[in-house]
């Protein structure tokens, strides 16, 4: 489902492709829940623009599930369903928005441009009408429906469960220097298939999954597993406030990194990223903890190097003084 009450997007701008996207990501038979003025109101401003939303809709195979208006607030919301299937696509009396190439569109979003076509929806891997993930909790450990098909792979999903929730259980939780009952907002900054998300999902907090756009890209089945993620370049900044997380996770991400950009200025993001009190915690070799120590270091953090593979390091309140002036 997605939510969107005043925030001020012109769905049917630039072609409807804004509309176009939101379809996109979301999921066969999910809903959009939209609260805006040209939903209740009269004045021929909103009226132009719902009734440009009532073709677009139409036109994207978007069906009203209700249409109705609060009294007591004042306000009124729409809900739309995204279609289960192709079929209506391909019964319209105009292809228009046309059916986008597959050949020539990727799963990627990142420095994408927006398309003004309808992406085809899958099938299940039966061939039948897509079918949504098991009901919650279920579908967090199930085989994601769009996990690739190659038997290796579901090999690798299930050793990465088994993994993530045995070192959460036996060194995370326990073994280190963490006071998990100040952690809520965590990230994993290299997610996989989600693993350390799930492992943790028992424990009173959030996990943002980053799926870095230099590796797998696997984005679709930590939404599969009921999860929350997002594509990134760790060689950019981030998009977020500073001081939003308590807690960022890795696992051996770094090496990868450094070859690409300047391990200092992803430190300097993080720092930027975490709160203060707050904490980062990175399995990675010695050698690469030891230059991730000194960095942290070098901004005052305190650094503890545990088990010859994990760095704990905690942000404290220090912060540059300004030369006095005379």
């Amino acid at each position: 489902m997605i939510h969107c009450a005043r925030c001020r997007v012109h769905w049917d701008g630039d072609g409807g492709k804004p509309l176009m996207e939101l379809n996109r990501i979301l999921r066969p038979g999910g809903f959009f829940v939209w609260s805006a003025t040209p939903v209740y109101r009269d004045d021929e401003r909103d009226k132009k623009v719902w009734k440009a939303m009532v073709a677009l809709t139409e036109a994207i195979c978007w069906k009203v599930v209700k249409k109705t208006f609060f009294d007591s607030a004042g306000v009124g919301l729409v809900i739309y369903q995204k279609p289960v299937s192709s079929s209506c696509y391909e019964n319209r009396r105009e292809n228009n928005p046309p059916l986008c190439d597959q050949n020539n569109r990727s799963n990627s979003s990142w420095y994408a441009s927006l398309d003004s076509c309808l992406v085809p929806l899958p099938t299940s891997s039966s061939g039948n009408t897509y079918e949504w993930p098991a009901p919650w909790p279920q579908r967090l450990n199930n085989k994601p429906e769009r996990l690739s098909q190659k038997t290796d792979n579901e090999d690798i999903f299930d050793e990465d469960t088994k993994h993530w929730a045995a070192l959460v259980s036996d060194v995370y939780l326990g073994g280190l220097s963490i006071n998990w009952s100040s952690v809520r907002n965590v990230m994993d900054m290299n997610a996989g298939y989600g693993g350390f998300a799930s492992a943790i999902i028992d424990r009173p907090l959030w996990v943002m999954n980053v799926v870095p756009i230099s590796e797998p890209d696997t984005l679709s089945i930590i939404f599969d597993r009921g999860l929350i993620g997002i594509y990134h370049d760790w060689c950019e900044s981030f998009n977020t406030y500073p001081r939003t997380y308590d807690l960022l996770h890795s696992s051996f991400h770094f090496g990868n990194l450094t070859q690409r950009c300047d391990v200092v200025e992803v430190v300097v993001e993080m720092d930027r990223i975490v709160r203060p009190g707050g904490y980062v915690l990175v399995q990675d070799t010695m050698p690469m903890l030891n230059k991730l120590s000194s960095i942290l270091q070098s901004l005052h953090w305190s650094v503890n190097l545990q088990q010859e593979q994990f760095l704990v390091a905690k942000k404290g309140f220090w912060r540059p003084h300004d030369k006095v002036r005379k």
